[in-house]
């Protein structure tokens, strides 16, 4: 008799998804799925298994002992998964299809767009995916085909270029600086309202090295995106830092301090190495290149 279980890779993937994300909701939304769906999923796997996989704690799933026991080699099997799909899209010589490009938020509003357009003209047969995220996307995953990002990239399986050498500066909209009077020095701006970023960050102490006397009490507002930042400063509510090319694009906004030293910030282009070698891929990496030096 022959007892061996045959297992559908969508269970798999809604197994991690789930012990990634800790709940049925956030793997759902990760894996593009209903919740009904990915729990009927986690049930099938469980009954062909034969074993209960998660245990429900609060509004949490917990990986039960059998579980925890699975992990490895199940983990092991998306790995390959993973590469196998990396190693077929690397393959791919058609100039049709879908490549997916993450970028900043504020990069993927402000800044892609024209490039995008470029990219289409060029292109059509290519779509693009923007992945909006102002977090490092993990390549090696596949959440996406090209990341840009502002800071340099582990070197291991990754092929980077340096695009783009910019500068962030302090910005305010005119209106905001008619009220407050417009600062002449570092000095001038010890109580002025400032516009921050949510979580963990070194922005007081750069701009504390930079003569600004900044506390945390002249950041009246902060949030986790820079397109909220942008556009909370263009409404006057306080001064931003945002970069140079974004900001000389802006009606209405001024830069605050003529000698505020600029934070330098780089622009890197980053993919996979072996989706390097699928011509799609590399038409938009190579285009991209291009319109960001």
């Amino acid at each position: 008799m022959n007892n061996r279980v045959s297992l559908d890779w969508n269970w798999i993937r809604a197994f991690l998804a789930t012990v990634d994300r800790g709940s049925l909701s956030a793997a759902a939304r990760e894996l593009g799925l209903t919740q009904p769906t990915l729990s009927r999923q986690i049930a099938a796997l469980e009954r062909d298994l034969g074993l209960t996989l998660f245990e429900r704690v609060g509004k949490s799933l917990v990986l039960t002992h059998t579980g925890r026991e699975l992990l490895d080699e199940v983990h092991a099997m998306g790995v390959a998964a993973d590469r196998l799909a990396i190693i077929a899209s690397g393959q791919s010589q058609s100039l049709e299809g879908v490549v997916r490009i993450s970028a900043s938020d504020a990069f993927a509003a402000y800044l892609l767009p024209d490039i995008l357009e470029k990219l289409h003209a060029a292109s059509p047969g290519i779509k693009i995916e923007v992945i909006s995220s102002n977090s490092i996307s993990d390549l090696m995953r596949r959440e996406a085909d090209i990341a840009i990002r502002h800071v340099q990239p582990e070197p291991v399986g990754l092929i980077s270029r340096l695009c783009h050498h910019d500068i962030a500066d302090l910005y305010a909209a005119s209106d905001y600086l008619d009220r407050l009077g417009r600062p002449r020095s570092a000095r001038d701006l010890a109580h002025a309202r400032f516009i921050g970023f949510s979580g963990p960050n070194d922005l007081i102490e750069r701009l504390n090295q930079r003569g600004v006397p900044v506390t945390e009490d002249n950041f009246i507002w902060k949030t986790n995106s820079a397109v909220a930042a942008w556009e909370m400063a263009k409404k006057g509510l306080g001064i931003c830092i945002i970069f140079e090319r974004l900001a000389n694009r802006t009606p209405g906004m001024e830069r605050v301090l003529a000698d505020f030293e600029p934070i330098p910030v780089s622009t890197w282009l980053v993919t996979h190495r072996e989706l390097h070698t699928s011509r799609r891929i590399r038409l938009v990496f190579d285009l991209l290149a291009e319109e960001l030096s």
